[in-house]
C-alpha cells in the first residue's frame, strides 16, 4: 500500500459491484448482453488457458482475450519482465532521447521478417494499420486503399474505411475514399489498380471474421499486381501473427509472399501492456520521415513505453524457449483434425476450417425434416443463433469460454492461448460432442434457449 491508496482493499470492497459499476459508467449494453445468454460469471483467478470463477471452478479459455492472451494468462516470464522493468525506475518517454528497450523489440521482431527494416510502435491493432494506411498513402502519393469484404481491421476511423464489415460502418460514414474486393479476386484487385490512385491493398491472411483462409497463390498474385502498379501489399497480422496460426506470420505459409507494411498486436503484450506494431521496408519510413522537420509527423504518445516493451521482449523470448509456434501447429492440426472426424457424424456441423490454432467451426442447414423446421425458425428470426445456441451451453455446461465469429454468422471462432495442450483438446471435443448430440436429439434444453433467442431476435426489430 502507498498513502491512502490500496488496490486489494479496493477490490475487496467493491468488486462485487462489477457488473452495476459496468452497466451505469461504462458501455451499459454489455452487461445486458451477457445476463440474457447467461455469461455474467464473476471470475477470480487466471493462470495459462484456465480461469477460476467465484466458486473455485475451472474453466477453459478458447478465446484468448479475442487472442491477446498469445501465451495465457500471467506468464512468469513476461510477468517478472514487468517486475523487472518497473524496479528499474527507467527515465522512460521524455521523448528527447533514446531508450534501449524499443530497439531491441524492433530488432527481434524485424529478425522474423528479414525482408523488413523498420518499425513503428504504437498502442493497438487498430492504430497499427492507421499508421500503415498514413505510411501507404504518403510514400506512394495516391489516395486509395483496397480491402477485402468481411475483413476487420479496427474500428478507428481511418481503419473502419477499410472494414468490410457493414454493421460496424453504418452511422459513422463518410469514411475515407476506399475500395472492397472480394477475398481472392485478383480480376477485380487488378481492375481497381489500372484506375493508378490505388497506395495499398490491406488483408486479413486468413480472416478473423468467419476464418476465411486467402485462396492458395492470391497473396503471390497480389503482390505481384499491386507492384507492377507501384502500389503496396499491407499484411494484417494483429491476430494471425506471432504463432496463431503455425507460422510466425501467417503470410509465411505461401512461399515468396514478402508484404511491404506488417501490422502486429495482440499477443505481443503478453496479455499485459498493450501494444501495436507496424513493421515496414527502409524506403516508405525515409519518405515519411524524409527531414528533420518531419520527425514527429506521425506519433503516440505512449508509443515505445518501457512497460510494452519489456513485455513484447518476454513474449517473443518465451516462443523461442518453449517452441511456441511449432506447438500451435502441432496443437491446432490435432484440435482440428478431431473435429473434422465429427463432420460427417452431425448434419448441423458443416465444414471445420483454418490453420493451427485459429479455427473455424461452420455449421449449416440439416437434411432431416425435423432439424430442418428447427433450423429455419432460428434463420428467420436471426441469422447466427445457432451458433450462439451452441456457444452457451458450451459455457454453461462445460465451462468453456469460446464466441460466435461476427454478427450473422453460423460460425464459432477458436482462438485459445498458444499454451492449450492435448488434454485441453481432449476436454474441449468432448464438451462439444456432448453439444452436438443435444442439438440433434430433436429436444431439450438446447431448442428451449433457442426459442428464447428467437423471442429476443424478434423483439429487438
Amino acid at each position: 500500500m502507498t498513502g491512502g491508496f490500496d488496490l486489494r482493499a479496493l477490490l475487496s470492497e467493491r468488486g462485487a459491484e462489477r457488473y452495476e459499476l459496468h452497466a451505469r459508467y461504462l458501455n451499459h449494453q454489455l452487461p445486458r448482453m451477457l445476463h440474457t445468454i447467461g455469461f455474467d460469471k464473476v471470475y477470480e483467478r487466471a493462470e495459462g488457458a484456465h480461469f477460476w470463477d467465484a466458486d473455485g471452478v475451472d474453466h477453459l479459455d478458447m478465446l484468448a482475450g479475442f487472442g491477446v492472451m498469445g501465451l495465457g494468462r500471467h506468464h512468469p516470464v513476461v510477468r517478472q519482465a514487468l517486475h523487472d522493468v518497473l524496479d528499474a525506475q527507467l527515465a522512460d518517454l521524455t521523448r528527447f532521447d533514446c531508450q534501449p528497450l524499443p530497439g531491441l523489440l524492433a530488432e527481434k521482431l524485424l529478425s522474423h521478417s528479414p525482408h523488413l527494416d523498420r518499425v513503428f510502435f504504437g498502442n493497438s491493432g487498430t492504430e497499427a494499420v492507421e499508421t500503415a494506411l498514413k505510411f501507404a498513402r504518403y510514400a506512394t502519393g495516391r489516395p486509395r486503399v483496397l480491402y477485402c469484404a468481411h475483413a476487420f481491421h479496427g474500428l478507428t476511423t481511418g481503419s473502419l474505411s477499410v472494414n468490410g464489415e457493414q454493421g460496424f460502418r453504418e452511422g459513422f460514414e463518410p469514411l475515407l475514399p476506399d475500395t472492397e474486393i472480394a477475398l481472392g479476386d485478383l480480376d477485380a484487385l487488378e481492375r481497381e489498380l489500372r484506375k493508378g490512385d490505388v497506395a495499398a491493398f490491406v488483408v486479413e491472411p486468413i480472416q478473423g471474421k468467419g476464418v476465411h483462409e486467402a485462396p492458395p497463390g492470391f497473396l503471390r498474385g497480389a503482390q505481384e499486381l499491386l507492384h507492377r502498379h507501384g502500389a503496396l501489399l499491407v499484411a494484417d497480422e494483429v491476430q494471425t501473427g506471432l504463432g496463431r496460426t503455425g507460422d510466425f506470420y501467417a503470410y509465411q505459409h505461401e512461399e515468396g509472399v514478402e508484404p511491404d507494411l506488417v501490422c502486429v498486436a495482440k499477443a505481443l503484450s503478453g496479455g499485459y501492456v498493450p501494444v501495436g506494431a507496424t513493421l515496414g521496408k527502409d524506403w516508405i519510413f525515409k519518405k515519411v520521415y524524409s527531414s528533420m522537420d518531419r520527425v514527429l509527423v506521425h506519433s503516440a504518445s505512449f508509443g515505445s513505453n518501457a512497460q510494452a516493451m519489456a513485455a513484447g521482449l518476454a513474449v517473443l523470448s518465451v516462443m523461442e524457449d518453449e517452441g511456441t509456434v511449432a506447438h500451435a501447429r502441432r496443437i491446432g492440426d490435432l484440435l482440428s483434425g478431431r473435429l473434422r472426424e465429427l463432420v460427417p457424424r452431425y448434419e448441423l456441423l458443416h465444414e471445420i476450417r483454418g490453420r493451427g490454432l485459429m479455427i473455424g467451426i461452420e455449421f449449416g442447414r440439416p437434411s432431416s425434416l425435423g432439424l430442418r423446421g428447427r433450423w429455419t425458425m432460428l434463420q428467420a428470426a436471426r441469422k447466427g443463433l445457432f451458433a450462439q445456441m451452441v456457444v452457451v451451453p458450451l459455457l454453461q455446461r462445460h465451462r468453456i469460454l469460446t464466441q460466435v465469429s461476427g454478427d450473422h454468422l453460423e460460425v464459432i471462432k477458436l482462438i485459445p492461448p498458444l499454451v492449450i495442450d492435448e488434454a485441453d483438446v481432449d476436454r474441449f471435443v468432448t464438451a462439444f460432442t456432448a453439444v452436438m448430440d443435444d442439438a440433434h436429439g430433436g429436444g431439450g434444453l438446447m431448442w428451449d434457449f433457442g426459442k428464447t433467442l428467437v423471442k429476443q431476435a424478434v423483439a429487438q426489430r
